[in-house]
């Protein structure tokens, strides 16, 4: 799956000759100390300037400089006019636009749409330094200051909303960012690639309007690009079928759903197989099904009112994202449309090694002072060692974004940014907080079988089981952890990031490395949810992996003579969660003594999977016909989300009142009271009798919970004590 050029291999824009700046300047000061009179790129951020690999617009910056161009910063301007966007004058290529590391919707509300006080991503952890909807609002500001300057956008904010998108703040569909941004082209996913490509040609003096075809690009056109044919997915139970997708293995008839087939018959297919020789002839390379090919989405006119056909758009979108064999997206919006080219190719590992070598100062802008940036401070003493993610949990962005191909670095490029923490960060104790990445146990693991990497469109790797051709030898990781802390001055080397347990529980080494020497005591997992409900719609595994990764972790932790406690996070108020769901998952924490302080309501993130199923009450990760009867329950509504995050944290007295009145309306009244088999205690007044309306000043629950009828007690029939049970 390689690219038709090296990232670093475009020829350097005159003004390299000036070299590597100490930070990016922020000021027309700091400009002048650097002898510039312009900046070529100004990148317009929402978070505060931060010279370090984990911080986009650094790494965009520092890019964009080892290019050539002369790049300068305004970091979290005052967006009320347009003169904080002149202060480094008019770049002589373009604006690059981002809210910064998270959306800014996300970043200033919490799963309850209540305004947060507080931003780790700026100086002293204040908040409100960015506007709501960033992107939107710094474009619309670079085109006040100078009109004529083209304005890129890209970051996750305008990643995940490059097409029509539920946005959970105004609980309607929106138009795709580019439309309301009034930008010249949007940048979706790592912007490595696609960026440095753009700015080439721009630099070499080619209008922005016609840099059309990018890959990871999306821009706004009248028609397809020229060349190109169409797909019609507009209506329901119209998948626009082309030509089919050649196996990868080379037989016939066989999809990728078909590995096993394989494997039953004793066929290896990720080694050669003997054929018969024949004489080779050469013929011109046919054009593979995907190439030149897009696919025509219902409009957004459509989708913003019909909930089926918003679904059934998102499933197209969601299979179009394997760069090796996705098609482009066109999406009518009035009379234009939205064109997303295919996903830019990921990185090499030497490309990575070349994009996290560069000359990051790894601290704050000095302008800051002292002032302590949370962000920073989290991660100032962590190493990422890859990027993607091949999970594909309904909920989370990381897929969509950076995509599911893991794009790693090498051992050496690790070591010598371990070297790099232990020699210039100040006030280092010696220890690495996390060597990781999106998931800590995805390093170096790739589909054996290339071809079949190029084609699969599997949404997920890992689910509902870890496919077959996929590589599960998680030594790599184990020598870079044994090579990280062998390094002098380094005592201590944790893993604080994600550990996908399921993958972990394949390879036992990789558990007893991790457990016994990179825990700090307390490992935190994420099981998500105990029922089978919610947790197919996240589609996460059931417990039973996390019962096995739970023994091997005591086990290990047993022998090496440590106390260790493995944490597991859950999520509340997921689409799929029923009342009882909830409840269950309640009793289980109860009776493994799990007390939890912070808990998550579902958030609805745009362009996740799971925010298509909360939106539209049908199961999108399934095809969306026309006599599609699968419709989701969803815990919508201010108090059935209380409830559910309440019972997550079943202990706190705060919540009691409300679990008891759900117990009561469940008729599970057997679980209120004071023995250890009970949920909550009793309020020490008499239980109301079951009663069809609810009483004066009680509230109903609402019913969009599915409850099955079945779930009722049989008369005389007393129900068990320890759990709930559907089949009672």
């Amino acid at each position: 799956m390689a690219p038709e050029r090296d990232l670093f291999s475009y020829p350097k824009y005159w003004a390299e000759c000036y070299g590597t700046a100490p930070f990016l300047p922020m000021t027309r000061k700091e400009m002048e100390q650097l002898g510039w009179d312009s900046c070529d790129i100004i990148l317009v951020v929402g978070d505060a300037y931060v010279d370090h690999p984990s911080f986009g617009m650094a790494v965009v910056g520092r890019m964009l400089e080892q290019q050539g161009f002369r790049v300068g910063i305004i970091a979290q301007p005052d967006w009320h006019s347009k003169s904080d966007f002149m202060r480094l004058g008019k770049p002589n290529l373009f604006f690059g636009v981002s809210a910064g590391n998270m959306d800014s919707m996300i970043n200033r509300y919490t799963a309850d749409k209540k305004l947060r006080h507080d931003d780790a991503y700026t100086p002293g952890d204040v908040g409100g330094k960015r506007p709501d909807r960033a992107v939107l609002v710094y474009s619309q500001r670079c085109k006040e200051a100078y009109k004529e300057v083209p304005v890129i956008i890209g970051g996750i904010e305008a990643s995940l909303r490059r097409i029509a998108h539920y946005d959970y703040w105004s609980e309607k569909v929106r138009r795709s960012v580019l439309f309301d941004a009034k930008a010249d082209l949007l940048i979706y996913g790592n912007a490595e690639r696609p960026l440095i490509e753009v700015a080439s040609r721009i630099a070499a003096g080619e209008p922005v309007s016609s840099i059309q075809d990018v890959r990871g690009t999306a821009v706004i056109r009248k028609e397809p690009l020229p060349g190109w044919r169409g797909v019609d997915s507009t209506a329901l139970d119209k998948i626009g079928k082309i030509d089919p997708i050649p196996n990868p293995y080379g037989a016939d008839d066989v999809g990728c759903s078909s590995y096993s087939e394989f494997a039953k018959a004793g066929i290896d297919l990720t080694k050669p197989q003997s054929v018969e020789a024949k004489a080779v002839v050469v013929q011109p390379a046919k054009q593979k099904p995907w190439e030149l090919t897009y696919v025509k989405l219902p409009a957004f006119e459509q989708v913003s009112v019909n909930k089926p056909l918003y679904a059934h758009a998102s499933r197209i979108v969601h299979q179009e994202t394997n760069p090796g064999c996705a098609r482009a997206i066109m999406q009518r919006h009035g009379d234009r449309h939205i064109w997303v080219n295919p996903p830019a190719f990921p990185l090499s590992t030497e490309e990575m090694d070349l994009v996290f070598g560069l000359p990051y100062q790894r601290v704050p802008h000095p302008s800051y002072g002292k002032a302590k940036i949370p962000a920073y401070e989290m991660i100032k003493t962590s190493v990422n060692i890859m990027r993607g993610c091949f999970g594909g949990c309904s909920f989370c962005s990381i897929t969509e974004h950076e995509g599911r191909v893991i794009q790693s670095r090498s051992k050496e490029s690790i070591m010598r940014e371990v070297e790099q923490i232990r020699d210039k960060v100040p006030g280092f104790t010696g220890v690495i907080s996390d060597l990781g990445g999106p998931t800590a146990n995805m390093y170096r693991l790739r589909c054996k079988n290339p071809r079949a990497e190029q084609t699969c469109r599997r949404p997920s790797c890992v689910y509902p089981s870890i496919c077959e051709h996929m590589d599960t030898d998680q030594s790599p990781t184990v020598e870079l952890y044994r090579e990280a802390r062998a390094l002098p001055g380094i005592k201590k080397v944790l893993v604080a990031s994600g550990v996908r347990y399921d993958l972990a529980v394949e390879d036992p080494n990789y558990v007893k490395e991790l457990v016994q020497h990179h825990v700090g005591g307390y490992l935190k997992i994420a099981p998500e949810h105990t029922e089978e409900g919610p947790l197919s719609k996240m589609m996460k595994p059931g417990m039973g992996a996390y019962d096995k990764f739970k023994a091997m972790f005591e086990q290990y932790s047993k022998e090496a003579g440590k106390e260790q406690y493995l944490i597991p996070y859950f999520i509340s108020a997921h689409p799929g969660t029923t009342d009882l769901d909830m409840i269950n998952l309640a009793l289980w924490l109860k009776q493994r003594g799990f007390k939890l302080d912070q808990v998550q309501n579902f958030y609805p993130s745009p362009m996740a999977n799971a925010t298509t199923i909360y939106y539209t009450g049908l199961n999108s990760l399934k095809n969306i016909h026309k006599s599609s009867t699968d419709d989701v329950p969803v815990p919508k509504g201010e108090r059935n989300r209380r409830l559910h995050k309440a019972l997550l944290r079943y202990h706190d007295p705060a919540g009691w009142g409300q679990i008891r009145e759900a117990l009561i309306a469940h008729k599970m009244e057997h679980l209120i009271g004071r023995s250890k088999d009970c949920l909550v205690p009793p309020d020490d007044k008499p239980l109301p009798r079951h009663s069809s309306k609810p009483k004066p000043g009680q509230r109903a629950l609402t019913r969009h919970t599915g409850l099955d009828p079945a779930t009722k007690h049989k008369p005389g029939r007393k129900p068990a004590r320890h759990s709930v049970s559907k089949k009672h």
